[in-house]
Parts: C-alpha cells; structure tokens; sequence
C-alpha cells in the first residue's frame, strides 16, 4: 500500500482525478493519500475494476502476479518503499509466456497496450523493467478459482468460442424486408415522440421512469406498447433527440433539426448512436458480414471476453441486442445488410442500403371538403412538419391523414404564418386544388386572428403583470366571465383591458387552449410568435465534481515528504496497536548505530510513539523520525 501511495501523491491533479474517475472512488472516510491506496485496493473495489476488463488483459494481469521473479517484501520505510509479492516482469517475457500458454501469437505491443490500462487503473506499475503487480491485487486474484472465476492459466489458455454462428438458408431478402419494417417502424415512432414532446414535455418521476398518464398519452402517439415508451425514450435520448431539463423531457435543437431530415438519415442518426455506445470489444466481433445470428453464441463470447463481468455486462448485452430489433440493426437475431454497414461504421453505405428497402416518400397530398387531409404515403419530413403546424394528425398508419380546424390554424399563425403563406403550401402540395371549406376557414381565422391581444404590464405589479386587451367590448366581457379562465384573475382595467396577476406568456397560452383568437405582442403593439416549450439543451450533470473536491482534500492535507513519511510510520503502529501485534522496530542511534527493539505498541502521537519492550521488559518512547523500519514480530 505504501508503494501506491506514494506513487499516488508523485501524480498530477489531473492525473489523480482521473484515477479516482475511472476507478469510481467514494470520498468518504478518505483524508490522505494512504486512505485513498487502501481504497484502491480494497478486496471489493479491486473486483470491481477486474469486472470491467477482458480477458487479454486480465491475462496479463494475472500471470505477471504469478509468475514474476519473487522479490522480498519491504512492509515499511519511510523513503523507499517495494511493497509487492513479486518482482516485475518484462513486456517480452509476458508476450512469450502469453504466446506459450494460448497458442496464438501475442505481440509485445499488445502487452504494452494491456499493461499501460492496468497501470493507469492502479492495478499494477509499468516501468522501464516492465509490470509489477500490487500485493492486494495479486491476493485477490489467487482467490478467483474459489468464487468459480478463471485462474491465471485459464485466463491465459483457455480459446474463445465461436461468436457469430452463420444462419443457415437464411433468406436475406426476408431479413432486410424485416429490418426495413422495423426501422420505418421505429423512426416514425420516435418522430411522433420528438414531436409530441416539443408539444407538451412529460415529467420524469423522483424515482425515474415516466407518470403511467404521460406514458399512456406517449403510447397512444407513437401507437407502440405501453412497455416499449421506455425503450423509445431511452433510444431518443441516446440519439439526443430528447433531453431531460429541469425535470422534464422535452426536444433538443438536434432533434428538431432531425424532424426535417429524411427517413433513412433519420434512421442513421439512431443506429449511429446506437453502435457508438456498443462496447468496443463486443462492437469489433459484431462488424460482420450480413447473415450471422447473434443469440446465445454471442452471450457464449461475451461471457468468455469478460469473465468477471457478471450480471453487468449480460444486461448491456439484452439491452443493446434489445435495441438492435427496435430500429432494425437486426432481425429476428440475424444482421440485416445496413446493420451490417452500420457495425462496420459505414454510415453512408448503412444510409444507402436501407433507403433502397423503406417506402418511398411523397410530396402530395389530397385535400378534401371535410377538412382533411390525406397523403398516398410518407410523406417527405419538411412537408409533414409543416402541416403538422397546420392541422392535427388524426391517423398515423403508412399513409398519414391531417384534419383542420380553426384551433389548428391559430396554431399556425400565432407560429408566424399568414393566410396567403398557408395556403401557398396548400396550392403547391395539393391534388385536389384547395376545397373551399378549407380556404374559408383559413381566410376566416386569419381574419378574426389577434382580436384578442395579450402583452406584459408597462409597470407591473404583484396583481397586474400583463394586460389582455380587445376593440371587442362583447368578447373581452366574455373573458371576464369565462369560467374556464378565472384561475387567470383577470379583472376590468378599463372598457378595452383586462389584467392579470400572471405573466404574458401564461396568459396567452390559456387563452390560446380555450380556442380564442389571441395573438401576443410587445410593447409596440406587433404581434410576437411564441414558442411553448423551450427546446431541451444536452448540458453535462450539473453536480460537483466530487474528483475534483477529492484531490483538493488530499493536496491540503499533504504535509510534504517528511510529514507523509511519519503518517505511513504512524499508520503501521496503529495498525499493531489495534491487532496487539508485537514488532521489530529498527532505531537509527547516534553514532550511525542501528538498534532493533522487540516493542508492543501502546500509542502513538506527537511525532512519538510509546511501546514496551519485551526483551528488557519497560517501557520506552521513541520519536518516529528515528524509526529507519517496522516489522512484524516472528
């Protein structure tokens, strides 16, 4: 422990925050650099990294532990400290001795790649003499054949099994005609969560997860199983299409710029995220050929990859297999061909291929007297969000139907629309022409649009912070008494206004949801387009860096090599104090004579500690500083 010491204290901050990062290291009880080496090497903590490793390195791991030339054991001093069961084994002896024990070459770069991750781990030192092994490290290790874990040697012999299994008379083109499905499917879902939530974000529990309301209203939009919200959302957030902001879901910028993409690029965007979260080592055997089944052969090698990954890395597994059917990487457990190019990071090649196999996109429409809408197919993405802004979606199987209404055309206009910009679109996407239902309507809400105004307070006021405002003497007295909006408090400021204890935007908004025709604006009287929902920022957890406060209680408590020296020496006699251990304390005398004393610690503090002598059988206390080395009594 002392050799991790003060190797730890001789690292950078940035270095030793790093440490404590990837090594997931808990501040609490620690106040010095021997709390945080003990802390490392804990039994638990030591396992914990061994799970995160594959079996190459592991290897390497363990036979150095193994197999090192053996060195004695320094417990303590106060300036040189060895303290490992073994010396250090040099890169080319490990690379032979790999070689020997699998039958496979392994190259000395791979060792110095494999070895350079240990030390970086705090797992063992690599140095110019090559890789040593920490006691506790390599301890803990020899106790693997006990918990059912592979030893040294069958880390180092053992064969991997075969990955990938070809599919027998697989029939490709059922496998891509599936996998496209799944990928329309998929896109189209995620497109109607990414919309809905720029509508009406859903709150994130305390517990996590979503309220079983907001779940059922996402479900019944994206016209997917209750169970699979969780998966949808999951896979959007991963893409960043969505974000959770101040207990919220609600759309990115990326995602909203998505909407206007292409199916098939779309679909990049989700496979493209998905395959860079794939572990490194399970992406590079999956970046195959089409044709090849993952099932329980892939678990079978996984499993033999990482030998102490346990129940943490079969559920990464499930869940990026999971995710794999959703968005047709895979069908039925065989790659399709653009899941292929995908785990081969040809996006281009994945984009290519899969937009061969998805239905073409229109960009026509058929408008009708009833007010609806009908489009013969998918629809291409700039046209559906545009009518979306437009009118609701009432069905949303392959070929998508829309229906008008005044509410929805007040939604386009308060988003900056006109009567003419509406219904240029509608000329230019239209079969049918323009039905004259559709035209009246829009002419109709255009005309009765921003009769109602709404607008902040020029002084506001905790009971007048916005004013609603109207030419129409009759309608604003219709406000007044709408029940529907007393939790707004509007009250008569004169024959044309009406104010309100909230803010502008609130305001609007409720008056916008009770359908009549408001329209925001400022203090010039132009009208204002207002976006409901912010969009959703990827922001870093906004948490302290806990590495970072770690670090900076080390550095303050670090006296200096003298100061670090007399804690180490004061740390073993507690530690014999503690077990009643007798030990062997070499004293320097003056004169350069070198006394050792067989001494039961009682205390230590001060700089001193007092012990009794056992041979001489009194009671002595001596100063650490004179203290050259402690060890335990035969």
């Amino acid at each position: 422990m002392l050799t991790l010491a003060s190797r730890l204290r001789a690292l950078d901050d940035a270095a030793l925050r790093r440490t404590i990062e990837i090594r997931a290291i808990s501040a609490h009880g620690i106040r010095d650099f021997f709390d945080l080496a003990e802390a490392l090497l804990n039994p638990t903590a030591v396992q914990a990294a061994l799970s995160r490793l594959d079996r190459s390195t592991l290897a390497v791991l363990a036979i150095t532990a193994t197999e090192a030339p053996a060195e004695p054991t320094d417990s303590a001093t106060s300036s040189t400290p060895t303290s490992t069961t073994g010396g250090s084994l040099g890169l080319d002896a490990l690379a032979t001795r790999l070689t020997e024990l699998g039958g496979v070459t392994v190259t000395r770069a791979d060792v110095a790649a494999r070895a350079a991750v240990l030390d970086e781990l705090m797992l063992a030192h690599l140095s110019d003499d090559g890789l040593r092994v920490y006691a506790a490290v390599a301890e803990h290790l020899a106790t693997w054949p006990d918990l059912g874990l592979p030893s040294a040697l069958e880390l180092a012999s053992i064969p991997a099994p075969s990955a990938l299994a070809t599919v027998i008379a697989t029939d490709s083109r059922f496998t891509d005609r599936l996998a496209a499905e799944r990928a329309f499917s998929a896109v189209s879902s995620i497109a109607e969560l990414v919309t809905e939530l720029s509508r009406e974000p859903v709150r994130e529990l305390s517990r996590g997860g979503l309220g079983l309301p907001d779940t059922k209203r996402l479900s019944t939009v994206m016209g997917v199983e209750l169970d699979a919200v969780a998966t949808y959302v999951a896979t959007a957030a991963r893409a960043q299409l969505i974000a959770h902001s101040t207990g919220y879901w609600n759309e990115t910028e990326a995602g909203e710029a998505w909407l206007l993409e292409g199916t098939a690029h779309r679909w990049a965007a989700l496979a493209g995220s998905w395959q860079a979260a794939l572990p490194a080592d399970v992406r590079s055997i999956l970046a195959h050929r089409p044709g090849v089944s993952w099932g329980e052969g892939l678990r079978s090698f996984v499993t033999w990859l990482y030998p102490a990954g346990g129940e943490w890395m079969d559920t990464r597994v499930t869940e990026f297999a999971r995710d794999a059917e959703l968005i047709g990487i895979t069908a039925h457990q065989t790659t399709s061909p653009a899941g292929a190019a995908v785990l081969a990071e040809d996006l281009e090649g994945a984009i290519a291929t899969i937009g061969a196999s998805l239905p073409a996109e229109v960009g026509a429409v058929y408008l009708q007297n009833d007010l609806s809408i009908v489009s013969p197919g998918p629809l291409a993405p700039s046209i559906d969000a545009r009518l979306r802004g437009l009118a609701d979606v009432e069905s949303r199987e392959l070929a998508l139907s829309y229906r008008i209404s005044a509410t929805s055309v007040n939604r386009a206009l308060a988003a900056g629309e006109t009567a003419e910009s509406l219904l240029d679109f509608l000329r230019a996407i239209s079969l049918t022409g323009i039905p004259q239902p559709i035209e009246y309507l829009i002419r109709e809400s255009a005309g009765r649009y921003g009769r109602i105004r709404v607008g902040e307070a020029a002084a506001p006021t905790a009971l007048s912070r916005s004013y609603v405002r109207s030419d129409d003497e009759e309608l604003l007295g219709t406000l007044a008494v709408d029940q529907t909006l007393s939790p707004l408090g509007l009250v008569r400021a004169d024959a044309h206004r009406l104010t309100s204890r909230f803010t502008s935007d609130v305001v609007f908004w409720a008056l916008n949801d009770a359908k009549y025709p408001v329209a925001a604006e400022n203090a010039d009287g132009e009208i204002l387009h207002l976006r409901r929902h912010q969009l959703a920022r990827v922001l870093p957890p906004d948490a302290p860096d806990l590495a970072l406060i770690l670090v900076e209680k080390l550095r303050a408590a670090d006296g200096g090599e003298d100061v670090a020296a007399d804690a180490w020496l004061a740390r073993q006699l507690d530690s014999a104090i503690k077990s009643k251990q007798t030990v062997i304390v070499s004293i320097a005398m003056p004169g350069g004579v070198v006394v050792d004393y067989l001494l039961e610690p009682a205390s230590v503090g001060g700089g001193r500690f007092r012990a009794r002598d056992r041979r001489a059988d009194i009671e002595r206390t001596l100063p650490l500083s004179s203290i050259i080395s402690i060890t335990p009594a035969p």
